[in-house]
């Protein structure tokens, strides 16, 4: 299929479905993310998990790019780690960091790296901003700027990461620098980055999460027994995560 048409995502998309290897896999055009759980005293399986898809690719016609497959292992730090996977044959690069469409998660799943690059990618935008005021500018076209070229970035994909963000980077200035570029005078009305991420949060949760035809309903905790949590005045309908 020539790139661009029509058919080519559908094709693509036809061919990719058939990657199915023994354990939680997640795809998204082309990029595919496999997950194994691994207690203590377990081997992983991951190798010839990795194998398995490798030879489904073959099948169908396509490679899967060594360069940019990597490996982590999320969680507390093991005294004896498995071994690391190989894909055909060479070896594939142990990391603690990686970019996973568009975020930067961590293996102790915390989220100052990521962080700290949103925070300096959309800092570098503020000159831009400046540019545009010196060059004359008008107030509506600042926000309009400030609203599609530099928040995006402050809130892409926040509802992985929002709630677990610590004080310190849930209260970052940087929409404050801009708005002060914008509004010379100070006076301005604008929600905080922090609130916009709760609705954005929970508006997702609502839509995405909650309804029982969603694909990642899977993932929310048991429901409590409703003929006990309907005699309590401030009952959780689902059970707390352990």
């Amino acid at each position: 299929m020539p790139q661009g048409s029509h058919l080519g995502p559908l094709t693509f998309v036809i061919l990719i479905d058939a990657l199915q290897p023994g354990c939680l896999t997640h795809k998204y055009v082309d990029d595919t993310t496999m997950t194994g759980f691994l207690s203590r005293s377990a081997v992983s399986s991951m190798q010839s998990l990795v194998d398995e898809l490798v030879h489904q690719a073959t099948d169908t016609g396509m490679i899967v790019d060594g360069r940019k497959t990597k490996e982590m292992l999320i969680g507390p730090v093991l005294k004896d780690p498995p071994p690391s996977v190989s894909l055909s044959d060479a070896p594939v690069d142990r990391v603690t960091v990686f970019k996973l469409l568009g975020v930067h998660v961590a293996s102790d799943l915390k989220w100052s790296h990521h962080v700290d690059l949103i925070t300096s990618k959309a800092a570098a935008r503020l000159h831009f901003l400046k540019q545009l005021k010196r060059s004359g500018a008008g107030r509506d076209d600042l926000l309009c700027f400030y609203g599609t070229v530099i928040r995006p970035v402050l809130e892409y994909a926040c509802t992985v990461w929002h709630t677990s963000l610590t004080a310190a980077q849930t209260k970052a200035s940087l929409q404050r620098r801009a708005l002060c570029i914008i509004y010379e005078d100070g006076d301005y009305m604008f929600d905080t980055l922090e609130a916009r991420r709760e609705q954005l949060t929970e508006r997702f949760f609502r839509r995405s999460v909650l309804p029982e035809t969603s694909c990642l309903h899977y993932l929310l905790p048991s429901k409590h027994d409703v003929s006990v949590t309907s005699r309590l005045r401030h009952a959780r309908t689902l059970e707390l995560l352990q």
